[in-house]
């Protein structure tokens, strides 16, 4: 893998190779996310489709490299992609959202574990005051997950089909 790519182990002991995406990752990433399930894919984009479209996926092969990035976890005994987070942080870098997709045969392995915490550590790398992530409240793994790992549930104002759950550094 290149310079750019950093390796995270689970809790699974399966390792992960995590990079950034790149233009020409949007094939293995549309190819990926019809390797999500229906309801992962649903929860991610907050939409249900049976395939993620062109347009849902350019933000996440064209990003800044600093207020928004996509990384890629590639499994590093298969070189299989099987994780996609996403980290977007606000203009004056104070909260920065991650959204995150395990592949389903992958899914239980600690991976969204070791993504989040990675999402984390780069958010707060950046400067960014604290972490937020916006589900379904029906997304009950992704919120277990959160609130194990730290996150405090909050309403979403508008929406009461959705939850913020965040976490501060400060």
């Amino acid at each position: 893998m290149s310079v750019d790519t950093l390796t995270l182990a689970t809790r699974s002991g399966i390792d992960i190779d995590v990079r950034p995406a790149t233009e020409a990752d949007e094939p293995a990433l549309a190819a990926f996310f019809d390797r999500v399930s229906d309801d992962d894919r649903r929860f991610r984009f907050l939409a249900a489709a049976d395939h993620v479209s062109h347009e849902q996926l350019q933000p996440l092969v064209h990003t800044d490299h600093f207020r928004t990035e996509s990384w890629l976890g590639f499994n590093t005994a298969s070189g299989q992609l099987v994780a996609s987070g996403l980290l977007a942080c606000d203009g004056p870098l104070d909260t920065c959202e991650v959204a995150i997709s395990v592949r389903r045969d992958h899914r239980g392995k600690g991976i969204g574990w070791a993504m989040l915490d990675f999402l984390a550590r780069q958010a707060e790398s950046r400067g960014c005051r604290r972490v937020i992530s916006i589900e379904s409240r029906d997304n009950h793994a992704a919120i277990d997950l959160e609130r194990e790992k730290g996150f405090t549930p909050e309403p979403f104002e508008g929406d009461p089909t959705l939850v913020v759950l965040s976490k501060s550094f400060r």
